[in-house]
């Protein structure tokens, strides 16, 4: 973790707070509880700590855990989006392109992702959710990042082998898969990231400012 952790009486007070304002549909509530949080202990402590865990024990077995995780993911998103914004100054991408897979809607952990990074004075390229592969292909030519980190939830859109082959046709890019979709195995050339701070690390392994526009990357079919 890339910050200190949250003491446990810290945790429990946030888990009651955070869980009571979701439990009211209060997405406000939990928007300005996870800024406090995220501004006290860190995007890494917050979303390991408190989000990870809170998402978990709604599993959507009926309709007031689907509409409480709503607002839960909802006010967290809102939280994580405002954390280290300056209006009118944007930071750069860096080369860091951050993408939901094909048909993955579900793409809350990118957002803590670009909170943790913004901590860190660095920017990325967030393209959402839900990105087909060919358009992932396409804006890996117009961005030339030199990272790319895809996001999946389930098995149903962690297709490990289209990850794979993303990293084989661009040999000079370094490929993540992160989330627990991706639960077929993954070779070198498209490493896994288990932990927030996992995928903070590996981004920031890269200096900042550079950027891939030298490489060729040739012509690859979309797939």
């Amino acid at each position: 973790m890339l910050t200190d952790p949250m003491p446990a009486e810290a945790v429990e007070i946030a888990h009651k707070q955070v869980s009571l304002a979701a439990e009211d549909l209060d997405g406000t509530g939990v928007a300005t509880l996870a800024l406090e949080l995220a501004d006290a202990w860190g995007v890494p402590a917050l979303w390991e700590q408190v989000c990870r865990p809170l998402l978990a024990r709604l599993r959507g077995r009926d309709a007031t855990e689907v509409i409480v995780e709503h607002a839960l993911c909802e006010g967290v998103r809102v939280g994580l989006d405002v954390h280290r914004r300056e209006p009118g100054r944007p930071l750069p991408a860096d080369g860091v392109l951050l993408a939901g897979a094909e048909q993955e809607t579900h793409c809350l952990g990118l957002h803590a992702l670009a909170a943790a990074l913004r901590e860190q004075g660095r920017g990325c390229l967030q393209l959402g959710p839900a990105l087909p592969w060919s358009a992932l292909t396409s804006a890996v030519y117009r961005a030339r990042p030199h990272t790319v980190v895809l996001w999946s939830q389930t098995p149903v859109t962690g297709r490990a082998y289209r990850l794979v082959r993303l990293a084989r046709d661009f040999p000079r890019l370094r490929v993540y898969g992160a989330g627990p979709g991706w639960i077929e195995p993954l070779t070198a050339r498209a490493a896994h990231l288990g932990t927030l701070s996992d995928a903070v690390a590996a981004v920031l392994a890269v200096p900042p400012g550079r950027d891939a526009h030298h490489l060729r990357y040739g012509s690859v079919p979309y797939r």
